[in-house]
């Protein structure tokens, strides 16, 4: 086994450390620390002159920039502006033009198990004939489309054909409601919906055109001119002459060549919405260089991507990680990648197991919530546990979407990557395009829950509230210090939005606040991510991260999940409430007290008295999205005794809210 060394205190007192796998490394990418420290070298000496090298390296360039960086207006960066691209180009034509065409691009399993593969050569093909298919319908450079689709080969054939036009997409959760969509729609001023008549999860058929129909009935969509509907189940076929197209007919009689769109490197390549303090969502606006180059060169730093490896990532292309690390990271990189329908646990809880063995994953890359949720399943059942399937060809596990807790960390190493495969624990955001903090895993040791250190040229830092660094140990604000090519370039239609949420003039307007509370290690500077500043509690003056108490509660041995929010509290200011998941049923009665009080005692004794929970709520599971996020706005309101009035359609288990409200 790969026993780790103890010579770190982490401020989780976390004192396991893993250094890299000699047996690998030296064909890694940056095969060990000194070429780490090289690359970051290089970043300061000549910041601009570093990126430009990434970027010439990583793309190719219908015509080539000759300007790296414009400060001009600042905070509204510009990259390798001058610079002309195609997105699409990058991910498909030149990996056949370059003998690989014959290699596997995709390998799609769908809700039922069917799985259909694509070459690049395949995926080239559809792209193009479905980019001729939007030009019939009138799409142009410039132009928006709305993009709510399932997990499937087309949703990812949309976004490219988008791209190569230059046409600005905006993908929208399947799971989110008629409401959401219009407001989506009408932020953007989408020309064009591309939807599917339902979509398949679990075993069960979901609306999809239905909700598109009622969006469109709310005003305010007057620009848009078509919906385009992929045939997915046959369960729903309402359509509206004169504006709704079936999308296979029409795709089927266009030509299978389409010549890309060359656009600037700043073009917009899509506008990606995500949740704001004020409860409008936020137009996160991306490039198309920036953005495209640092996708492109994480996959060769953050996952050591090498030609042979099949690479998973599980995420959901409506969220950005399904962006950067299905649709174009893997296949600018030229990878070849599984992409997957449905959920984790349909038609067991075994399904992840099963489709690495099946399809030969080397690289996986999940969510803390997926892990937390099959570590209880196997628990609960031995038949689905991981040691059950061949697991052999993994080499990189990741870690993608919220901190992961140390116990599902070394549940995660020990169980599915048999002790032999680095975890990669990645912090970014929407608003990044990419990994930021992560280990390179040739380069940096592993210390379970933290995302280590920055990626070379990212100039992360901790600050306090009037942006002075503070010294490591001490938590304070998670800051960017100098802009890097693949950042939010605006929020769509709202530029004052951006100024004051990213460079707020508290920090000197020169800072990009991330929105997390964050702390470093005294010795190894390592960053732990203590969770978003409004999820920093206060109880007593005392400032807690909830991702602490949270680890504290998962490393107890009767715990699965854990979340924690604060409520008001008449004597400490705010006071602790958790939801807890046991690995086995729900108590109730005195058997719930007992139980509730171990936990405070053991999280008084992990993290501090200061830490113990006043309120302990016991449930089935946590309330959380299609996607497999912890809704934790819905926790706040229910342990501070609201009425939930707020949208909840995109809760995968609507029916959690009630029994978690009379769990007291």
């Amino acid at each position: 086994m790969h026993e780790p060394s103890s010579n770190i205190q982490s401020v989780l007192q976390e004192n396991r450390l893993f250094p890299p796998f000699a047996n690998w490394c030296s064909t890694a990418a940056v095969p060990n620390h000194d070429a780490y420290e090289e690359l970051c070298a290089e970043a300061n000496r000549d910041y601009e002159g570093f990126w430009a090298r990434l970027a010439r390296e990583n793309l190719d360039w219908y015509q080539p920039f000759t300007q790296t960086l414009d400060e001009s207006e600042a905070p509204f960066y510009k990259w390798f502006a001058d610079g002309k691209l195609n997105a699409s180009y990058n991910c498909l034509d030149r990996h056949v033009k370059a003998g690989n065409g014959n290699k596997v691009a995709i390998r799609f399993e769908s809700d039922a198990g069917v799985v259909t593969i694509l070459t690049y050569n395949d995926l080239l093909r559809r792209v193009s004939k479905t980019a001729n298919a939007l030009k019939s319908l009138g799409m142009v450079k410039g132009d928006r489309a709305i993009i709510y689709m399932p997990m499937s080969i087309e949703g990812i054939c949309m976004m490219q054909a988008c791209a190569r036009l230059g046409v600005i997409h905006s993908v929208v959760f399947g799971g989110f409601s008629s409401k959401a969509l219009n407001d989506r729609i009408v932020d953007i001023g989408a020309k064009l919906v591309i939807t599917a008549d339902e979509q398949t999860r679990g075993g069960k058929n979901l609306p999809l055109k239905s909700t598109v129909d009622e969006a469109l009935t709310m005003g305010g969509c007057e620009a848009v001119e078509h919906v385009l509907v992929n045939r997915r189940t046959g369960g729903y076929d309402k359509m509206q002459e004169g504006r709704d197209v079936w999308l296979e007919p029409l795709v089927e009689k266009q030509l299978a060549k389409c010549e890309p769109t060359w656009v600037e490197a700043e073009h917009p390549l899509f506008v990606l919405y995500t949740s704001g303090s004020t409860g409008s969502p936020k137009g996160v606006q991306h490039s198309t260089g920036g953005y495209l180059m640092w996708a492109t060169q994480t996959m060769k730093w953050t996952f050591d991507l090498r030609p042979n490896d099949v690479f998973w990532c599980t995420a959901d292309i409506g969220w950005i990680t399904g962006h950067t690390y299905i649709t174009y990271g893997p296949l600018s990189a030229g990878a070849t990648q599984i992409v997957f329908e449905g959920i984790p646990t349909y038609p067991d809880s075994g399904r992840f197991w099963k489709m690495i063995d099946d399809h030969g994953c080397t690289i996986f890359h999940t969510a803390p919530t997926a892990i937390r949720s099959l570590i209880k399943a196997s628990e609960m059942d031995d038949k689905v546990h991981p040691k059950n399937y061949n697991l052999s060809t993994l080499r990189i596990l990741g870690s993608v979407g919220e901190p992961i807790n140390p116990e599902a960390w070394m549940w995660y190493y020990k169980n599915v990557g048999g002790s032999r495969c680095p975890i990669l624990d990645t912090f970014w955001q929407t608003e990044t395009g990419g990994n930021m903090i992560a280990p390179m895993p040739a380069a940096i040791a592993l210390t379970p829950g933290s995302c280590t250190l920055p990626l070379p040229g990212i100039q992360a830092a901790i600050v306090d509230e009037a942006g002075h660094d503070v010294e490591n140990g001490q938590g304070g604000l998670l800051v960017i210090k100098r802009p890097w090519p693949s950042m939010i370039r605006t929020v769509w239609n709202n530029p004052e939005r951006y100024k004051s949420g990213y460079f707020p003039e508290e920090l000197g307007g020169k800072y990009y606040l991330a929105g997390d509370g964050a702390v470093r290690h005294v010795d190894t500077s390592y960053f732990q991510i203590m969770g978003r500043i409004d999820d920093v509690l206060n109880v007593s003056g005392h400032r807690l991260g909830t991702m602490e108490i949270e680890s504290a509660c998962v490393s107890h041995p009767l715990v699965a999940e854990a979340a924690v929010v604060g409520k008001p509290d008449s004597v400490t200011g705010e006071a602790i409430c958790v939801f807890i998941v046991l690995k086995r049923e729900t108590p109730v009665g005195e058997e719930a007290k007992q139980i509730a009080n171990e936990i405070r005692d053991w999280v008084r004794k992990e993290v501090g008295p200061i830490a113990r929970p006043k309120e302990i709520r016991f449930g089935d599971n946590l309330p959380k999205t299609r996607s497999g996020k912890i809704m934790r706005r819905l926790l706040r309101s229910l342990a501070k005794g609201e009425e939930i009035t707020s949208d909840i359609s995109t809760l995968e288990n609507p029916g959690i809210l009630e029994q978690l409200k009379q769990s007291l």
